[in-house]
Order: structure tokens, then sequence, then C-alpha cells
């Protein structure tokens, strides 16, 4: 079978970009031919002065990408196109030039972009679902992409002149979903469910079960307003047992965060930056327990599976696909979300019960196994890829 991935990589490297490279090198390593169609946010840093009014005219359609990627299609003559991320640079504009050279659509729906113009469902410290609920003028309003109006609007253009064309509804065969908790989100917001299957994000190579109970807690991921990175301050704050915790990743909260923890005397909060893959598993393997603070509607955190890929429970706040994924009192524990005593109980309980803890994180290298492995993943792939074959391009 022959594949064209094609993926807008982001400026600060993310969990689809991960996913990108594993799915390539899954593919490739079980004979199929992979053929990337890539671009890059960094491109935007070039669009200066007069030029960036142009800007706004791609996001919404970019004929230099329809063009470059039909003349592709030309040449390779794929099975399947995989497209995993458009925005900003590559433009939704590449559905029609597959539609026409009738090569059938994957979409992996990696977050709320369809949906919602920050792709989040998060604004002010809180789960937003108002675009959904009213229009997406709701988002214009707030500025909610990047605190901006005016890059708002451009992106809520974006979002309602692909809604009016039907460019998702008729020129995806099939989309992707990461859990059964953002399958429901996006039906409730308006994609055909017969088209959306889902199918994890997976962890190769295996980093192998790890030994020992672990010598802090830890954190891996962005440091964002989503992320709710600053729950776990509160709740170190209100820890009555000195408990290490190690902070892997950068973002725009770093700094202040960094700031914080250094003017009100917090204690046993170590902040590592952002780390090589290959640390940070290193990391998650030599933890006796992750926090996972986020209070946005996940996609699928590529961090609880390799949490679980290292034998590591994880502590999560009870909503959306993070309790999907981590069951409470077998493979981790949840918290009320927002609620620092909360998260503060259950890290000194789980500080206190090694051998429990212990106890979960077996059960959590039983679920990687079970569900988050390449070879689990590979025999998925090739069933949506076969569906999304078996569809006909429903272009008008």
């Amino acid at each position: 079978m022959k594949v064209v991935i094609v993926h807008n990589a982001n400026q600060q490297h993310a969990g689809d970009d991960v996913v990108v490279a594993h799915e390539g090198k899954l593919l490739e390593g079980a004979g199929h031919q992979v053929v990337f169609f890539r671009r890059s946010n960094w491109d935007v840093e070039s669009y200066t002065g007069v030029r960036r009014i142009s800007l706004a005219k791609r996001t919404v359609w970019a004929s230099d990408t329809h063009n470059d990627l039909a003349r592709l299609l030309r040449e390779e003559k794929p099975d399947v196109v995989h497209v995993h991320n458009t925005f900003v640079m590559i433009s939704p504009s590449i559905y029609s030039a597959c539609c026409e050279a009738r090569v059938p659509v994957v979409q992996t729906l990696h977050n709320y972009r369809l949906l919602c113009p920050s792709a989040t469902l998060f604004r002010d410290g809180k789960v937003c679902q108002e675009c959904m609920q009213h229009s997406l003028l709701r988002s214009v309003q707030y500025g909610c992409y990047r605190n901006s109006r005016a890059a708002t609007a451009v992106t809520a253009l974006m979002l309602g002149f692909h809604r009016l064309r039907k460019t998702w509804d008729r020129e995806v065969s099939c989309f992707v979903a990461l859990s059964e908790f953002s399958r429901s989100k996006f039906i409730e917001g308006g994609l055909p469910a017969e088209k959306i299957t889902v199918k994890p994000n997976f962890v190769d190579p295996d980093p192998g079960d790890r030994k020992g109970d672990g010598d802090y807690a830890i954190f891996v991921g962005r440091l964002s307003p989503e992320k709710r990175v600053g729950m776990i301050l509160e709740a170190w704050k209100r820890l009555r047992t000195a408990i290490p915790v190690l902070i892997v990743g950068g973002g725009p909260e770093e700094e202040q965060l960094r700031k914080q923890a250094a003017q009100e005397g917090i204690a046993n909060v170590t902040f590592a930056g952002k780390l090589p893959r290959e640390k940070t598993i290193a990391a998650l393997n030599n933890a006796r327990f992750l926090i996972f603070p986020s209070e946005w509607y996940e996609g699928f955190p590529m961090t609880l599976a390799e949490s679980f890929a290292c034998s590591t429970s994880v502590i999560c706040a009870r909503m959306g696909t993070m309790q999907e994924v981590v069951t409470d009192g077998r493979t981790g524990l949840h918290y009320t979300p927002g609620d620092a005593d909360d998260l503060a109980r259950k890290v000194e309980w789980a500080w206190t019960h090694p051998q429990e803890v212990r106890a979960m994180g077996n059960e959590a290298r039983k679920d990687y196994q079970l569900k988050y492995t390449a070879e689990k993943n590979y025999p998925m792939l090739m069933e949506i890829y076969q569906r999304a074959m078996e569809e006909k391009c429903r272009a008008a």
C-alpha cells in the first residue's frame, strides 16, 4: 500500500508531531510505501508587514499547497491520504485536491480545531463549549486564539467557510478519534458518527518494565494554561509530607511557574525544562507516579500511554479522556478537577502506599500491552485505511 501522510508541523513540538513520526515508521516497517507532504508553522515567521495579510487568506485556502499536493497525487498515485494537521500553512484546500484525484482521505482528530478556533474547548481556566452551543462568533468576541480577536476571526472564518462548503462531510472518508470521549464530542459538534472510528495513540519502542518504587512524582507536558500545572504547586503547598516532584516540559507559563515556586517557597519542586524524548522516558521510568492535572478535554495524551508503558501509574483530573484511560483505583487515581486539596490528599496517599501504587503501575503496564503497543495499533490502522478505500468521495 502507498500512503501519503499530510502534516503541518507545530512551532513547538507536540503530540501530533510524535504520532506522525511513529505511524510513518510503523507503516514503513510493515513494508508499505510512505510519502510525506509537510509544511511547518515556522514558515509563518516569514510573513511580515503587508505580506501578513495574505496569511489570513491562505489559512482559509492555500492555493499553492492544493496545487502541490495535486501534483504529488498525480505522480505517486497513492491508495490513501492520511491527514494529521493542516493548520496554518497547508489549509483545508488539500482535501479538494484529494477529492479531485479520487483518493480517499483519513483525518486524525488530534485536537478540537474543527469545533473550536483555539482547538482546546478551554477558556479562562475552564471548559468552554460556547462555539458548539451558539456560534463561532463567540470565539471572536473572547479572542480565544492567541488572545487575539483578529487571529481568532481568521480561524473562525476558515472553519465557517469549510462548514458551509461541507469540506469535511464530503471530502473526508474516515475520521480517527483518539478516545470514545473525543468521538462523542465530535458527534455532538456535527461530524457524521458513522465516519468516526476510535484508535488511540501508541508508544514505540517499548521502554520496558521499570524496577523499584520510584524516587519522585513527575509531571510531563506543555506548561500552558489548559494543562493546569499551577494546580501541582497549589497541592504542594498543602502537603504534610516532603515529596519531590519533577516538572518536565516548557511553554508559555514556565517562567511564571518557576517564579511562583521560588517566591512562595514551595519546597521539593524541580523544573527540568524540556527534555529529549529518551530522557523524558527515563524520567518516567524512575518516577513513583505521574501527575496529570490537565483540565481541558484532551484527545489522547501521549504522556498517559508513555507512563503506562513505563509501569508508572497516573493521578489525573476526573474528566474527559483522562478518566476513560486511567481507571480509578486500578491504574491510578482520580481527583476532583480544580480541587488542590483533593489532589494533595491523593498525592500523599500514593506516596505513602508504595506497594499499592506499584500494583497500579503493573496494571497500567498490562493496559499498555493490551491497547497501546505498535503491534496492537497496526491492524487498527489497516482496518481504517481499508474502510476509507471502500468509501467514495462524495464531491458535489
